[in-house]
């Protein structure tokens, strides 16, 4: 893939990741941080929340993690299903509708006709099932005509979780905005170190960003400053390649 001139993301630009727990949530509060801290209009969309129970020992809401890290209270969530399935597993096992992507797709764009960005964080991976019909996250994007930044550990596994996604995105004609470390650790092995180099080479660009591991737990300011130095200047950072 050839290099491309990457500009401050305006309009729609999705979040998926290469698995669970890769640290989309963090990469999107800190998008949202630093647009939000240089004076955009910023909204937040969660098409499904999965996992989210009432009552104490739930986990929390994405959108609340990011509004909390982020400061950006402009937070959506289109359908909410409280077992920790896929989305559309969790519809199935609790009864309720599943996801509309026709509807979702009009409601985002609605929000993008009077906001500067407006940022769509996926569940899981590009390619979990948001309905029966085998609806999902890529087909979203694809009806939003919006680019998709890629959320990739850093350890061992994560070239080919990162080929697989960026070749199912290039499939389905779709436009990868970046690709983005969710978890730096403090002391990256060898591995780690290696497959920075091999990131950019699939991404075809330098990195997105890197954002430290344990970014989740930082004050607001800390926060801020921790995007600031991880995200690159295409997202508003000055994290250099």
């Amino acid at each position: 893939m050839s290099d491309q001139t990457e500009t401050t993301p305006r309009g729609v630009l999705f979040i998926t990741g290469t698995g669970t727990g890769i640290g989309k949530t963090v990469v999107t509060a800190a998008i949202a941080a630093l647009a939000h801290a240089r004076g955009d209009r910023v909204a937040i969309v969660k098409p499904a929340q999965t996992g989210v129970r009432p009552g104490p020992g739930s986990d929390v809401p994405d959108a609340d993690t990011i509004e909390r890290l982020s400061g950006v209270a402009d937070t959506h969530e289109l359908a909410r299903y409280p077992d920790p399935l896929s989305p559309e597993a969790a519809a199935r096992v609790s009864g309720l509708p599943p996801l509309d992507l026709r509807y979702a797709a009009g409601y985002i764009g609605k929000l993008a006709r009077s906001r500067d960005l407006v940022l769509v964080e996926g569940a899981g991976g590009l390619l979990v099932r948001y309905d029966p019909d085998g609806a999902t996250l890529a087909d979203l994007a694809a009806l939003c005509a919006a680019p998709v930044l890629v959320v990739v550990a850093a350890g061992l596994g994560t070239l080919n979780h990162t080929a697989l996604t960026c070749e199912a995105l290039t499939a389905r004609g779709l436009r990868l905005a970046g690709v983005a470390i969710g978890s730096w650790p403090a002391e990256p092995d060898l591995a780690e170190r290696q497959n920075v180099a091999d990131l950019e080479t699939l991404a075809g660009r330098s990195l997105a960003g890197a954002l430290p591991a344990g970014s989740g737990g930082l004050s607001r300011a800390e926060f801020l400053a921790a995007a600031r130095s991880g995200l690159s200047p295409a997202f508003g950072g000055t994290r250099e390649a």
